[in-house]
């Protein structure tokens, strides 16, 4: 009996699941997500693709519950319980603004008003030390209050309570004691680090999506053993790990980003396929276009975020996300051309299909171009509609003076613009130039206008990996488990000798190999990688600088003024450097699929012509069966290269070919 792994990417429109067989054979099915229970979904695909889900050996998904719940603020009623005198920090946060000038300004809405903001007397130093006992007495009216105002979740913030925990465990203990049915989260696990604001805000998110988190999970988890898989649910983390279900509501928060991380760790596994070990990894779906890049094969990574102005202290695959999709839509304002950042969705969806969209989308105007045709999504199965569209181009380009063709360049103009800027912002903006990359693109929009934003960039190569539509849940069968640990060492790297080093860093793998055997990984599979957080004395923010085991410091200093050095533009070697934070990843590695020979089908690759719209020329260009191409036999554009996840539009001047398994490469520069 066959056994199979699966992963499940449960987006806002569509879940995308990836089945891969025993013997490495992959398939793909995407099916509408079940808003009421996304679960019903997950179950309708594994339905079409594996039959009996009792031959599920593995399964993994990523999903967007809990970043939803946050963006439409449908999340927990959540209380804050921070120490007595400090509470108003929550509140006021930070004073800076990351658009200095703009005139109409709003401070981020906290989840948590200011009114159910609550204090208990007690008091930790910054080293850990007892200064005042907690007054257990002060937690009777917060308990009254949870009770009659039917608050769901508690988030607990101490002062100092990452370098000392015992009050954050007491006051879960008097809440649990009181309130079993409520949620508490406790800022020493959520985020064990300094700087308070960030801290409290993490934790309230936490707490925010536990409640809705939890009930997913277990609703999830009971159908699928209802249908007869008995195996562990596993789900994406936005560290580019896995967890299991049961982990993953103790730490909610760790699978905000869960979904848009598996393309990234897609793109790690392309890196050791291929040999391209720098990638600027593009995500285009109906709404967002996310972004992320893999440098020298690994992810980039960062231990901070910020979500809609609310500050977060996590471990997370750095990705960008802009509001830029295929259901973008196109409206006027002030007698100009706008596209996005609302979308049309799947309903009612662009104009093109047929339920009661009336506004023109970017969907739409790839329609009208030619570079998509009536019948170019899902293998045919589902039909465009390019009167309704045409109309509708017309009806908006008369109202600015346009002609239909103009304003179908103009909407995808504007959008490659919109996306080629985040681009920039995270590769030159960062002193990193994207010449020097490879672009991954994927989604089920990004391959359509991936050649076009290398070209704004001045990349020479893109590269579209198989089943591109389903590239995300793909990426999430390459992961291994993944636990992120830290802890506070605030110091001068000039009295930090090596042992001390190496003692702090042992305790953080003794916690990291418990988390892992409690997953059943075994004593063989684990891997433990170390960082620490530097700065010069006296700034505010500090650089994760990689080590290994048996560095001693002047080496962690060198490698730490080199990054810098590659991120600012200079360095200061003879300034003073202080640690923050020691860093460990504790990873469990699975047996993955390994890499099948690409097979292509049989027949013709092309299958006909279409007249398409390139920079206002009009080619007849052909329609080609992406699963027809043979790798060694390149072809030029101008083509159209369709399959059943995306669509690859590829203009005049470049090289289509196919490697060994089965990634589409396109260089520019005609074929010999």
């Amino acid at each position: 009996m066959s056994k199979f792994k699966v992963s499940a990417d449960i987006g806002g429109t569509f879940t995308d699941i990836v089945v891969e067989d025993d013997k490495g054979d992959v398939r793909i099915g995407k099916v509408p997500t079940t808003k009421e229970n996304p679960a019903l979904g997950v179950l309708q695909g594994i339905g079409q693709l594996v039959g009996d889900p009792s031959e599920i050996d593995f399964f993994v998904h990523g999903t967007t519950v809990g970043l939803n719940a946050f963006l439409e603020r449908r999340g927990a009623k959540t209380m804050l319980v921070m120490t007595g005198g400090v509470s108003d920090t929550y509140t006021i946060a930070r004073g800076h603004r990351e658009e200095l000038y703009k005139l109409h300004y709003r401070k981020p809405e906290q989840l948590v008003p200011r009114r159910n903001v609550h204090e208990v007397s007690e008091r930790l130093a910054w080293d850990g030390s007892i200064i005042t006992e907690m007054a257990e007495e002060d937690f009777e009216p917060i308990i009254e209050k949870a009770r009659t105002e039917g608050f769901e979740a508690i988030a607990v913030c101490f002062l100092h309570a990452y370098t000392n925990p015992a009050h954050e465990l007491r006051a879960r203990e008097i809440l649990k004691a009181a309130l079993p049915n409520i949620s508490v989260s406790l800022s020493h696990q959520v985020a064990p680090e300094w700087r308070e604001v960030e801290r409290a805000s993490s934790t309230v998110m936490d707490a925010y999506v536990a409640p809705v988190v939890e009930l997913y999970l277990n609703t999830l988890k009971a159908e699928l053993a209802e249908s007869g898989m008995q195996k562990t649910v596993h789900v994406m983390g936005s560290s580019g790990g896995v967890m299991t279900d049961r982990l993953a509501k103790e730490r909610p928060i760790a699978t905000l980003m869960s979904g848009p991380v598996g393309g990234s760790i897609g793109g790690c596994e392309l890196a050791k396929r291929t040999g391209l070990k720098n990638l600027l990894c593009v995500d285009m779906g109906g709404t967002s276009f996310d972004l992320s890049l893999v440098i020298d094969g690994q992810p980039e990574m960062t231990s901070e975020t910020v979500l809609e102005g609310l500050p977060l202290l996590m471990s997370i695959v750095s990705i960008d996300t802009v509001g830029a999709g295929g259901g973008s839509i196109a409206w006027v304002e002030a007698g100009g051309l706008r596209v996005g950042p609302q979308s049309a969705g799947s309903y009612p969806g662009p104009v093109s299909y047929s339920r009661g969209g009336t506004e023109p989308t970017v969907t739409d105007a790839n329609l009208f171009l030619g570079r998509l045709g009536d019948d170019s999504l899902l293998d045919g199965k589902m039909k465009l509609d390019s009167e309704a569209t045409c109309k509708a181009m017309t009806e908006l380009g008369a109202r600015i003076g346009l002609t239909d063709r103009e304003l179908a360049e103009g909407i995808l103009a504007i959008s490659n613009a919109k996306m080629a800027d985040a681009m920039r912002t995270i590769t030159v903006g960062q002193g990193i130039d994207p010449r020097e990359f490879t672009l991954v693109a994927f989604g089920g929009a990004g391959p359509m206008h991936a050649v076009e934003l290398a070209r704004e960039l001045d990349m020479a190569q893109i590269l579209i990996p198989r089943f591109p539509g389903t590239f995300s849940a793909w990426g999430m069968l390459q992961s291994d488990i993944r636990h992120d640990l830290m802890a506070s060492h605030i110091g001068l790297m000039s009295t930090l000798d090596n042992q001390e080093l190496d003692t702090s860093f042992a305790e953080l793998e003794r916690q990291g190999r418990e988390k892992l055997l409690e997953e059943n990984v075994a004593q063989g599979a684990m891997a433990f990688a170390r960082s620490v957080d530097l700065r010069y004395q006296g700034q505010e923010y500090s650089i994760n600088v990689p080590i290994e085991q048996g560095d001693d410091v002047a080496g962690i200093l060198k490698r730490f003024h080199a990054l810098y050095e590659r991120r600012y533009g200079h360095s200061q070697p003879d300034s003073e450097t202080e640690i923050i934070s020691l860093r460990l990843a504790a990873t469990g590695s699975f047996e993955h699929g390994g890499a099948t020979a690409f097979k292509p089908e049989a027949g013709e690759p092309q299958v006909g012509t279409r007249d398409v719209i390139f920079d206002g020329e009009t080619h007849r260009t052909p329609i080609v069966k992406r699963a027809r191409l043979t790798p060694g036999n390149p072809i030029s554009s101008p083509a159209i290269v369709e399959e059943e996840s995306a669509t690859t539009v590829v203009p005049p001047g470049y090289t289509i070919s196919i490697d060994t398994f089965g990634n589409m490469l396109v260089s520019a520069g005609e074929s010999a």
